[in-house]
């Protein structure tokens, strides 16, 4: 590692762009690519070098046909054998050819890219870049990148490039452009960390940082730019989270809460007796509620283990002291599922509390008649989305917001709540399974309530891990499935290096699905380039049994409730990591019916066999999360992103739970010297955490 990583950069001549300029100061960027990168959520050029690489392409010596395996990104150099056809349709147009070298053949075929046919003749030598998938006709390569004539190829020789995050209209050499423009332009920032820092923890500089993560010379370069942003940014995070605990700390709870009699006799009358866990939990909650200060709790517990109970509970508990509940999750079908659940809960059991529905979809007449029901404190309890945090809506005496499934509720909302009237107490829910030890890190402003134990009733998941060739079987047991009357989830990776493309593959899926299954079953898709109103109907649908089959990326890890499904088959299961698929394997398993999880694997390896049979032999999400975290470790830069948990720009809890620890430790070396950050050698620090809390969002699932 040379030193420049290191020493502090020297101010370049020329730099004359900051980071606070618009996007449209660099050059190349007009109003319509300015339009595509607002849709990434970038408008400025600080966003911009921001938006960092969601993976690295790396150009490696080609491989003979022979040796190439299903699932795997590989190079090949042949020459074209035969003519080159087209065929499809005007909505699917395909150009194939075959690829011949010493070792074999294998057949290429791009998508609505007819005019290849008057580009490449028979006989030409041609280098191909893409993914080996296996289809009826054998093995293949599809939508590949083209070198041509083949001799190019040397100058990508092995070198790493960026593969940004991606919008329709916007390719990943545009991105690359314009983030190559902006890094040559932009003025240097001084270096905010301490130096005696950066040299204890082998942390590069922070200019030579930017540039080495979206154009790394080599892998070494790359690992100790990614390492400086990573531990940046989880130090931030720490350093504004201690900050909330010392404020939480602070804040006395302005409201008399008393033991309600009503609520003790709800608990009795319940169809089911509450385990130990969620009994002790319980206790935690009412304590903090009526104590001396304002309560900020995390309500920890594996999928199934009844946090939701424990969530209705702090509501009822609110309502019946005479305060407002609410309660926000991340869509409208769970907000409704919420909403028509605690509904039935109220009136059974002859509760007397009004329970409001809040959603961004609502008429207007429908809003500003619940706007008015909620500011006059006829309505106790409020369930909804991001709509309940919006201007319009004024609490009377709000006392309790509990955050649900995912969903984003950072410092800005919390502060935008507590401006409506008092501060609320605030109750989080996750069913993220990360070892403690990272967790009391991670949700530093919270204390940890762990639901340790599964209901008696919860029949558990039976899983199997297996190759591609037990596809068809797996179609026969889904059909078997949905003829007994149940439901089945399908889920696709997001694999391709454009992410306009993962609708179509999902969409593709579907199709041949259909093809596969024959007539009868009701087959959906859903991904994540749909409208949100198209999402919400199509979850809907599939929740009101209208739908058989539901094939999806992993935008159905959260947002739906379907007892009724009782099979989730997830495709290419070694490209997720082992808390995601835990996550998804939560969504069946919810009803009476066994229910059943098919982790499919096109990969050889015994590594991906290994962490796999983790998932085949346990349903303890904890557990899991602990092997994941042995298995995965630290370093993998072509990895996926693994966890999904908390909205981090470039850091992954899973995949960087050791720079996590580090930047704990220096967290709190910084704050046992200077615990306000008054210092002078903390100025700059200090001048980022402010920043940096201004936008942080803490994510959480349910």
């Amino acid at each position: 590692m040379g030193l420049p990583a290191f020493s502090s950069a020297r101010k370049r001549k020329g730099g004359n762009v900051r980071e606070t300029d618009n996007i449209s100061v660099i050059k190349g960027v007009g109003e319509k690519t300015k339009g595509l990168f607002a849709k990434l959520g970038v408008h400025t050029v600080g966003e911009l070098i921001r938006l960092f690489p969601r993976g690295y392409q790396l150009y490696e010596r080609p491989k003979p046909i022979q040796e190439l395996k299903e699932g795997e990104v590989a190079t090949v150099s042949g020459v074209i054998n035969g003519a080159v056809k087209t065929g499809g349709n005007r909505f699917r147009q395909v150009t194939t050819i075959c690829l011949k070298d010493e070792s074999g053949s294998i057949k290429v075929l791009w998508f609505r890219m007819p005019f290849l046919k008057n580009t490449l003749r028979p006989g030409e030598r041609l280098i191909v870049r893409g993914k080996l998938v296996r289809k009826r006709e054998g093995l293949l390569m599809e939508h590949p990148e083209m070198f041509f004539p083949a001799q190019t190829y040397e100058k990508k020789l092995d070198t790493l490039q960026p593969v940004y995050p991606l919008t329709a209209g916007l390719t990943n050499n545009q991105v690359m452009k314009v983030m190559s423009q902006a890094l040559e332009k932009i003025e240097l920032e001084q270096e905010f960390l301490p130096e005696d820092m950066r040299m204890k923890y082998k942390l590069a500089e922070y200019n030579y940082a930017y540039r080495g993560v979206h154009f790394p010379k080599d892998k070494e370069q790359l690992f100790y730019s990614r390492k400086r942003l990573v531990f940046e940014e989880f130090l931030l995070f720490i350093l504004t989270l201690r900050r909330i605990r010392q404020k939480n700390e602070k804040m006395k709870n302005s409201f008399m809460f008393q033991r309600q009699p009503l609520l003790e006799k709800f608990v009795e009358d319940l169809p089911f007796e509450l385990t130990g866990a969620q009994k002790r939990v319980w206790g935690e909650i009412e304590r903090d509620m009526n104590g001396a200060h304002v309560m900020a709790r995390l309500i920890q517990g594996d999928v199934g283990s009844g946090k939701t109970i424990l969530a209705v509970l702090a509501l009822f508990y609110a309502g019946l002291n005479g305060s407002q509940g609410a309660l926000m999750a991340p869509t409208e079908v769970l907000a409704k599922q919420h909403y028509e659940g605690i509904s039935e809960l109220l009136e059974v059991h002859g509760l007397n509390l009004k329970v409001e529905l809040l959603t961004g979809s609502m008429r207007a007449k429908e809003k500003r008649e619940t706007y008015e029901r909620i500011r006059n404190g006829e309505a106790s309890l409020i369930i909804g989305t991001h709509a309940l945090i919006q201007e319009k809506v004024e609490y009377k005496n709000l006392g309790l917001v509990v955050t649900d499934e995912q969903h984003r509720f950072g410092v800005k909302q919390r502060e935008t709540l507590a401006a409506k009237g008092r501060e609320p107490h605030i109750l989080v829910m996750s069913a993220t399974p990360i070892p403690r030890t990272l967790a009391i890190i991670l949700y530093g402003e919270l204390d940890i309530s762990v639901v340790d134990e599964l209901p008696k009733d919860r029949l558990p998941v039976k899983n199997c891990v297996v190759d591609t060739s037990y596809r068809k079987n797996s179609y026969r047991f889904m059909r078997q499935q949905v003829e007994e009357g149940r439901q089945c989830y399908v889920i696709c990776p997001m694999v391709e290096e454009s992410e306009a493309m993962d609708a179509e593959n999902v969409t593709d899926y579907a199709k041949m699905l259909e093809e596969e299954m024959g007539d009868g079953l009701r087959i959906a898709c859903l991904h994540g380039k749909m409208k949100q109103s198209l999402k919400d109907e199509i979850m809907e649908a599939f929740a009101k049994k209208e739908i058989d089959i539901l094939v999806s990326t992993t935008v159905i890890e959260v947002g739906i409730n379907v007892p009724n499904a009782t099979v989730m088959m997830v495709e290419n299961a070694e490209r997720f990591g082992l808390a995601q698929l835990h996550q998804l394997r939560g969504r069946v398993g919810r009803g009476a019916h066994q229910s059943y999880c098919i982790f499919m694997t096109a990969s050889k390896s015994k590594e991906t066999k290994k962490r796999l049979e983790i998932l085949n032999h346990s349903n303890d999400g904890f557990f899991i999360a602990g092997e994941d975290l042995k298995l995965r470790g630290p370093g993998d830069l072509f990895g996926i992103r693994q966890s999904g948990l908390m909205d981090f720009q470039i850091a992954d809890v899973f995949q960087d739970a050791d720079v996590l620890k580090l930047a704990n430790d220096a967290a709190g070396e910084i704050l046992e010297k200077d615990p306000e950050l008054e210092g002078s050698e903390h100025a700059m620090l200090r001048e980022k955490i402010e920043r940096y809390s201004e936008g942080i969002v803490l994510e959480t699932t349910l």
